[in-house]
């Protein structure tokens, strides 16, 4: 039966960047597919904790700051301590700065080039070595944007970032694809999360954002739910390098 190709009922899923938005919608949608979580975060995910955990799934805890790319090999260690295998990874882990092109600071864009882009791919080197190891393969699931497919405005490091996701979610595929390792990105739209706060508290940019969306409505992190245990899933096994939008059809305007 094909609904038995969604079924995640054994896999460990790691998710980074989980206790709010969008990677807990992620989180609590793989553990209703029946995966057990390692959560990685900046401070403990109380909430998405006690959600996986009312699922009947188990959820681990991984504290640690990825703007710091050197410490992946040690998220990935204190992993698999804790759950002793890893069979997904989705890379959820970003953030956002906003300011003119032209005032924007170096530091501005190595923080968010450092958690966006540079993480996302030695934390996939470091989970494809350990998918290899357990001779199985594996699912990686990177977040990307509309502005990997658009230049947006006022967020320079944020669309340099995310159209270096879609490129190495290609690439990755593209090598990985041999030792039986998936890698697809999702693409958000215009989601109601903290990221874009200050985007829906502003009336006009609001109305305009809603404006092209045929879908009328900003998007909810449990729309992410089903993409991604899609390509978490068996149901995906021919699919390689490939971005999703969820965006209500944003880019089809």
């Amino acid at each position: 039966m094909i609904l038995n190709a969604f079924n995640l009922e054994g896999k460990v899923a790691l998710v980074t960047g989980c206790n709010t938005g969008l990677g807990q919608g992620m989180a609590i949608g793989l553990a209703q597919a029946g995966c057990d979580i390692i959560g990685v975060n900046r401070a403990g995910p109380d909430e998405t904790q006690s959600k996986v955990e009312a699922l009947g799934r188990q959820f681990w805890s991984v504290q640690a700051d990825l703007t710091r790319p050197d410490i992946v090999s040690t998220v990935v260690e204190q992993a698999l301590a804790a759950a002793g295998k890893i069979d997904i990874l989705v890379n959820n882990a970003g953030i956002i700065r906003r300011e003119d092109a032209l005032n924007f600071s170096e530091q501005d864009w190595d923080d968010v080039m450092n958690i966006n882009s540079k993480s996302v791919f030695f934390l996939s080197q470091q989970v494809a070595r350990q998918f290899i190891a357990q001779g199985h393969g594996g699912k990686i699931i990177n977040i990307a944007s509309m502005l990997s497919f658009q230049g947006g405005i006022r967020v320079p490091s944020y669309t340099a970032s995310k159209s270096a996701v879609m490129g190495l979610t290609r690439l990755m595929a593209n090598e990985w694809a041999k030792h039986n390792i998936n890698v697809n990105a999702i693409a958000p739209g215009y989601m109601a999360t903290n990221n874009t706060e200050q985007l829906r508290n502003d009336e006009s940019r609001s109305e305009e954002i809603l404006a092209r969306i045929p879908a009328g409505r900003w998007g909810d992190p449990d729309d992410m739910m089903g993409p991604v245990v899609f390509l978490a899933s068996a149901a995906s096994d021919y699919i390689n390098g490939y971005t999703i939008a969820v965006d209500g059809g944003w880019l089809a305007r």
